[in-house]
């Protein structure tokens, strides 16, 4: 007779008794998993609703005695598949803020979202590094590094983190600084989920109360013009300011800008810490180069950062690819006119390029996980699953990413490669990276508790 697998002997209700949270078992209503991307299936043995960093260690306990591994939720977005072996812990509970105007602080939980500390940070002039789409939680984000609408003005937004209260594979609650657990602390800025569950981040505020910057969203018949204008002005960028590009295909939805809705636009993003009108010379290029439908750059509060990108903000199912560029040159504009242009019938929504280098190039204050820092651009696109095209959709971001063979090298980000697949996952880190974060990973994760999800193993 063959033995009982531990995760057949696993007593739920022992399970309800470590936890000052609720847990969800398949049949129950708090159950369904749906994150940000209601297209990736997650079916786990249970789902617990965590209520503090206790609950997380007693999960953790829990799974290790049961040969289960541990995933982790909290918005949803960047979500991969989940199983039947698996615990999924929910932080979106865990919403505690305390914002240190003195030190220039917000402390916050695992539930946080970036919104919260935009408009917490705000009165006292303050803001955090947030990226372009504030409902984002800010753990996940800062965990996968993180690029946002100032990474070139101010750098990485993992780079501003102080310290972590974060729960290992074996069931420790540690603190980790630049002094204490200094290893931990340079893997969880970039390691995503590798090293353990965060509980509690410190993170630096910026003194920023406004800065210049929105978007410019053109025509579909201005797509080429504006595009190659737009490779050229990247040349000539100083580094303080930041900007990205977008060819988006966006629905006749409510909520959708009426100038935009149900077209094909070129949306051309950017933001600068200088003055307005230093900030307005250098963006002269872009608002020369042909007529815009809409015009929202202009100097903004730094809470309304959002605005910029305007991602959305309803969860929907979708594909998603991205690829770091060594390369910008006119090639990389012909493959994205070729595969997303106006005239292609194509299931891709969005095709997106954000320029990289400046501070984003530069050695951080404390070294972290976060790599491929010489990238000069990334490639961002995604298919929205939508009937008319979920046939097509899936390949055509394949066939996209693939077109820039000779403008990359394959490298990837983490916040932008949802994925469990180990070769997606180890494209996200140059080899010394990799090995370490694997053999940190053997140090605090002995019994492979966290051996699911996106992590380096």
């Amino acid at each position: 007779m063959t033995a009982a697998h531990p995760i057949d002997r696993a007593d739920v209700a022992e399970l309800r008794e470590r936890i000052r949270g609720a847990v969800h078992r398949p049949v129950d209503h708090g159950y369904p998993t749906v994150g940000f991307n209601v297209a990736v299936d997650r079916r786990p043995w249970a789902v617990i609703d965590a209520h503090d960093a206790g609950d997380v260690v007693a999960a953790v306990g829990f799974a290790g005695a049961n040969d289960m591994t541990v995933a982790v939720h909290a918005t949803g977005h960047g979500a991969v598949t989940v199983d039947g072996t698996s615990l999924l812990v929910r932080t979106s509970g865990m919403t505690a803020i305390e914002i240190d105007p003195r030190e220039r602080t917000a402390r916050v939980g695992a539930g946080v979202r970036w919104q919260q500390v935009l408009e917490a940070a705000a009165p006292h002039g303050l803001a955090p590094l947030c990226g372009s789409a504030p409902s984002v939680g800010v753990i996940g984000f800062l965990t996968g590094g993180g690029i946002g609408p100032l990474v070139r003005a101010v750098g990485c937004s993992s780079d501003h983190v102080r310290e972590f209260e974060v729960v290992t594979g074996d069931g420790r609650l540690v603190h980790a600084s630049p002094s204490e657990n200094a290893e931990l602390f340079w893997g969880l800025r970039g390691g995503k989920a590798t090293l353990g569950v965060v509980t509690e981040a410190v993170i630096d505020l910026l003194p920023i109360a406004t800065l210049y910057a929105g978007a410019m969203y053109f025509d579909a018949a201005d797509a080429e013009v504006v595009l190659r204008r737009w490779r050229a002005w990247t040349d000539t960028l100083p580094d303080d300011a930041d900007t990205s590009v977008a060819v988006m295909r966006l629905p006749d939805l409510p909520g959708v800008p009426a100038p935009l809705a149900g077209r094909t636009t070129v949306a051309v993003r950017y933001a600068a810490l200088t003055t307005p009108e230093r900030a307005e010379a250098v963006l002269a290029p872009i608002r020369a180069a042909a007529d815009p439908i809409l015009d929202t750059v202009g100097t903004m509060p730094y809470a309304a950062i959002g605005a910029v990108h305007a991602d959305p903000v309803d969860p929907m199912p979708v594909v998603e690819g991205g690829v770091l560029l060594r390369d910008l040159s006119d090639g990389v504009v012909d493959e994205i006119l070729r595969h997303a242009g106006p005239d292609v019938r194509t299931g891709l929504a969005v095709v997106e390029i954000r320029l990289l280098g400046g501070r984003f190039a530069q050695a951080p204050r404390v070294d972290s996980a976060v790599c491929h820092r010489d990238a000069v651009a990334h490639l961002y696109a995604v298919g929205v699953l939508a009937p008319e095209a979920a046939d097509i959709a899936a390949g055509q971001v394949s066939a996209l990413v693939a077109s820039m063979a000779d403008y990359s090298d394959g490298r990837r980000l983490p916040n932008f490669s949802a994925s469990s697949d180990q070769a997606v996952i180890a494209a996200c880190y140059d080899e010394e990276t990799r090995s370490w974060l694997s053999a940190l990973a053997v140090r605090f994760d002995r019994r492979g508790v966290l051996r699911a999800g996106q992590v380096v193993r």
